[in-house]
């Protein structure tokens, strides 16, 4: 490696220290510290952010960027050298880009609302965090002003967790799943109801669901000795290194799945964030690919594998022997139907698999509305409500249940939902491929053998870390570009099957 590089890279490694320690201190926020924490820690991490973005934007960084470009000019696209490089330009260029200032009023405009948001949540009082919301999404207004855009403000903001996609581009991905989901959704309804009575009705320790929580990640390949799983309102996956990646999970005693799925979807983040290569540590490259690749992880983890029957073939009796009581004399068949069933419901973290996608359609047109200030804060709960009614055919009946019930919005991020469906489609892409390539993969989970998947990740996918944009990592890994009609196939085939559709077919692409 050569010595501009070492330089660029030793520069880099403190900045990235520097987003470490204030994202310890913002897990620390979600998981343990005491409400009376908030102010000051709100100051913690908005001085971290403002030393963070200034280390980043300064000159000397650009000089060390400027003198590294020069020196790997020339070397291969794909080298660990010149991606560094190439990566390192992107974020410089979108965050010289964005004033300190504003930097450090996000961050402290993002902790003093998630304090809100959780208070509003508790309450049911959306106007508790209105005002909080009305910030943010101003911030979020004049962020996109300065980073740029050329057909809509909401490209720069997407940009930011999906580097290269465009608004138009997820609009034109979304509408034919959309237009496929509609005639499978109505399908499904029309149907006697899937019975899951005995999921919701008993009480379900939540120690013991703790318990197989801790089983099905140590299963899945999950390292306690480079993680640990703790409990949060909202379940997420937070790194400070490759062998420091942390997962919660929720328990609720009338939903055993939301813990269950909650942990396996936390955990395909975390498999990806322990995958990043040491040698990519404290620099630009660690990590994933972007957001939608990182969501694609879990997806994947979560709903093909999770969700499937080769994979409740080894653990129903193992889960029937924690709650002897609850699922006694409930079959095999009748569980897997309840694990899947589908049907509409308020909350997106626990909704089933097929309807999931509609939950982030209203939160990607809300925020394009928001953004252009087409719709107002004010209004945010009655046009939430109006789309879910629409999408949906429910209305929340508290906005505990509708518009508070994410805490993305808290955390300042807006831009950040459409990376979950692009994960879906992801997923669907990535699982296909590795069901040609890895025969009897699925026979594996029914002897509770997942390694073989994890490996196909490892290699295909999780070495890579941040090189790729997505595009080009999908090139990469099956030679595919981003696509709907995988994940649409995938619905059909498996919904037809539970719900036993007979002549349903997917509409002609």
């Amino acid at each position: 490696m050569g010595e501009k590089l070492e330089h660029l890279k030793s520069h880099m490694a403190t900045t990235i220290d520097l987003m470490h320690a204030a994202a310890l201190l913002s897990w620390d926020q979600e998981v343990y510290m005491p409400p009376q924490g908030v102010e000051a820690r709100s100051q913690q991490l908005a001085t971290l952010s403002t030393l963070a973005h200034q280390m980043f934007t300064s000159d000397e960084t650009g000089e060390l960027l400027a003198e590294a470009e020069a020196e790997v000019a020339g070397m291969d696209y794909d080298s660990d050298e010149a991606s560094n490089v190439r990566v390192t330009r992107r974020e410089y260029d979108q965050h010289t880009k964005l004033p300190t200032s504003l930097v450090s009023e996000m961050s402290l405009t993002a902790s003093q609302a998630f304090a809100a948001w959780r208070q509003a949540r508790e309450k049911q009082d959306y106007a508790l965090f209105e005002p909080h919301l009305q910030k943010i999404v101003d911030l979020n207004r004049r962020k996109a002003d300065y980073l740029g855009y050329e057909a809509h403000p909401y490209d720069a903001l997407l940009g930011l967790f999906e580097p290269g996609m465009t608004t138009a581009q997820v609009e034109a991905l979304f509408e034919p799943l959309k237009q496929g989901l509609i005639p499978l959704i109505q399908a499904i309804t029309a149907q006697p109801q899937v019975d899951d009575h005995f999921l919701t009705e008993p009480e379900y320790d939540v120690e013991r669901q703790w318990e197989f929580t801790m089983l099905l990640l140590r299963k899945m390949g999950y390292d306690f000795r480079r993680g640990r799983q703790d409990k949060a309102p909202h379940p997420f996956t937070i790194n400070f290194a490759n062998r420091d990646v942390r997962v919660t999970t929720r328990l609720h005693p009338h939903r055993p799945l939301s813990a269950i799925f909650g942990s396996a979807h936390e955990g395909g983040h975390a498999l990806y964030e322990q995958g990043s290569p040491d040698k990519f540590e404290r620099s630009v490259l660690a990590g994933g690919a972007s957001m939608g690749v990182h969501e694609s992880q879990s997806r994947l983890w979560e709903n093909q594998v999770s969700r499937g029957k080769a994979f409740w073939s080894y653990y129903y009796p193992i889960l029937q022997a924690f709650f002897p009581e609850q699922l006694e004399g409930v079959p095999f068949w009748e569980f897997y139907r309840a694990v899947n069933k589908v049907e509409p419901s308020f909350i997106r973290v626990e909704a089933d698999e097929v309807t999931y996608n509609l939950h982030i359609f209203v939160r990607f047109e809300l925020e394009k509305s928001l953004l252009t200030g087409e719709l107002s804060v004010a209004d945010l709960p009655d046009a939430w409500n109006a789309k879910y009614q629409a999408y949906l055919g429910i209305t929340p009946p508290n906005d505990a249940l509708g518009c508070l019930q994410d805490v993305h919005w808290s955390h300042g991020d807006i831009g950040y939902f459409p990376t979950y469906t692009l994960g879906n489609l992801i997923s669907a892409q990535l699982y296909a491929q590795i069901k040609q390539e890895v025969p009897g993969l699925e026979d594996g989970y029914r002897n509770g053998e997942f390694a073989p998947l994890l490996t196909w990740l490892r290699e295909k996918i999780h070495r890579h870390a941040r090189k790729f944009t997505a595009a080009e990592l999908l090139q990469r890994a099956i030679g595919q570009e981003l696509d709907a009609r995988p994940l649409l196939e995938y619905f059909y085939q498996k919904y037809a099957e539970v719900y036993q559709l007979e002549g349903l077919t997917l509409p002609a692409a």
